[in-house]
């Protein structure tokens, strides 16, 4: 959460506690407090930067970003931004084009608060892995046009024309479940080595009165595979670094353990090594993270689902069931519910509305709908962190928060539910399409028999192409073979196409003819 303070110089990290007080030596929890020259706000960690997707908070608008969300930045990737037509493959991309009046076109191009800390990264998170990889130069980006290649130099401009509050330099990342081999892991080290190091070199050395602070990737492989790079940061860079993104949390340790990165473990820390629970959360908290990204908050909301959990976690009997992380708002024993989404809950939905109403509007897919649980589930996630930073601010807050770490795994189910509702429109730049998998968007209309196939196969359990394709089909066939008697006798003028048909099926009804001529 944001709060008014003194305008810093440059960009600050103060580490208030420790827990234990060694934690500047050891992977640990911390509160601490982070600022930017020239803003007045401020950041206390632990703490979490919304993600955004091309420049907007999916389903909240700017001014309701302002109103509503406690996050104290925003995630954002320029692969979102530079895409590239085909029809024009020389077009500059709007974004370097548009007027900013405070400095930053970053804030100006995407409208949102200026209070808010604007992190800028090559791809988003999740990324989508190219099937191409990445060069000695240059990284391959997913756009909405496809993927393109990103070199070096044209990110590190593209950084200095957008003006971010942080810029996290280019990694050489896979971005695949798969660890990478050793020979790959090494690579991938000796690549960010040398990108880190031209990113240093190239740098204008202006007084620009907005500053960029660089938070430098820590890779998701091995401590001994990229110890050299580790070392260089904290000998040689250390001067112009801000803080660390850290894209595996479990290098924390090692980092920790040596005294040689003291330097380093002063800096903030930001996980962008995409937690998928809670749990995990806790976990990174534990071994000393102080930011994150938290991409499950964007996929719950489209699921429908609205996040039920707080830190520290409501005491429970150990024969109680276990708590849910989220209920299934689109599920139809909400339709009568004049309760708020959770208990206790103070966020503009909550206050507001009604559990009814949220799933009346996600059934008729209305997009307010997803606003208010996207509202909700931010407002959940900010109280969780609250929660957190007042357990380890208590007197005893090693012993607190582990004590409540433990409750939590506990009572809570580890796994978020998926949701039964229908999710907005999936569009193709957040995903890759693979071999064989069906439509991730159902069409707005079919046919009549069609639909009521479909109805039969989530009655039955079979696929509604086997039902469709049986006997339930037999009257298409019987009514083309209707129509074709009909225009032979000149009874109709102008046939009706049957849909779905290939060009042999509509030659072989009279419909077309094929041209076999080569």
């Amino acid at each position: 959460m944001t709060t008014d303070g003194d305008v810093p110089a440059a960009m600050t990290f103060e580490l208030l506690k420790s827990v234990p007080a060694s934690a500047a030596a050891a992977a640990a929890a911390r509160l601490g407090r982070l600022a930017l020259g020239g803003r007045k706000s401020v950041i206390d960690t632990p703490n979490y930067f919304a993600i955004t997707s091309r420049g907007v908070v999916p389903h909240v608008s700017p001014d309701n970003v302002a109103r509503h969300l406690k996050t104290g930045g925003a995630y954002m990737a320029l692969e979102d931004f530079i895409e590239r037509p085909q029809q024009n493959l020389e077009r500059r991309p709007p974004i370097y084009d548009h007027p900013s009046p405070n400095g930053r076109p970053l804030h100006s191009f995407t409208a949102l608060p200026t209070s808010l800390i604007t992190v800028l990264s090559a791809r988003r998170l999740p990324a989508v892995p190219a099937p191409l990889g990445n060069s000695n130069r240059s990284v391959s980006i997913f756009t909405s046009t496809g993927f393109q290649v990103l070199t070096t130099k044209d990110y590190q401009a593209a950084v200095e024309a957008l003006r971010p509050d942080i810029a996290i330099p280019l990694a050489d990342l896979t971005h695949k479940e798969l660890t990478p081999t050793s020979k790959r892991a090494l690579r991938m080290a000796e690549r960010t080595d040398d990108w880190v190091r031209e990113w240093f070199a190239d740098q204008p050395d202006t007084n620009s009165p907005n500053p960029i602070a660089t938070f430098a990737p820590v890779l998701p492989v091995s401590y001994s595979l990229q110890w050299e790079y580790i070392e260089r940061l904290s000998e040689d860079l250390i001067s112009h670094l801000s803080g660390l993104a850290i894209y595996d949390a479990d290098i924390l340790p090692d980092l920790t353990s040596s005294t040689s990165y003291g330097n380093l473990n002063l800096l903030p820390r930001l996980s962008v090594a995409v937690p998928a629970s809670p749990h995990h959360m806790l976990r990174q908290v534990s071994l000393g993270m102080d930011l994150f990204t938290l991409p499950f908050l964007n996929a719950v909301s489209d699921a429908g689902i609205a996040l039920t959990f707080s830190f520290p976690p409501p005491a429970q009997a150990p024969s109680s069931d276990i708590l849910p992380l989220g209920i299934d708002m689109s599920s139809t024993e909400h339709q009568t519910s004049l309760a708020p989404l959770a208990a206790n809950c103070t966020c503009y939905a909550c206050t507001n509305h009604h559990a009814a109403y949220v799933q009346h509007l996600l059934s008729a897919r209305e997009m307010l709908g997803w606003t208010l649980l996207q509202l909700h589930n931010h407002a959940v996630v900010a109280a969780f962190f609250a929660g957190v930073r007042r357990t380890l601010a208590q007197e005893d807050g090693e012993a607190a928060f582990e004590a409540a770490r433990a409750r939590f795994y506990a009572v809570y189910d580890p796994e978020l539910p998926a949701g039964t509702g229908e999710r907005p429109r999936a569009r193709g730049y957040h995903f890759k399409s693979q071999g064989g998998e069906g439509k991730r968007n159902k069409p707005g209309w079919s046919k009549l028999d069609e639909a009521e196939a479909e109805a039969k196969a989530q009655a039955t359990g079979a696929r509604a192409g086997d039902v469709a394709g049986g006997e339930e089909s037999k009257p298409d066939a019987d009514v083309a073979d209707a129509l074709q008697r009909l225009l032979v006798s000149g009874g109709i003028d102008t046939p009706v196409t049957p849909p779905d048909a290939d060009a042999e099926e509509l030659c072989h009804k009279g419909f077309a003819e094929v041209d076999k001529q080569q």
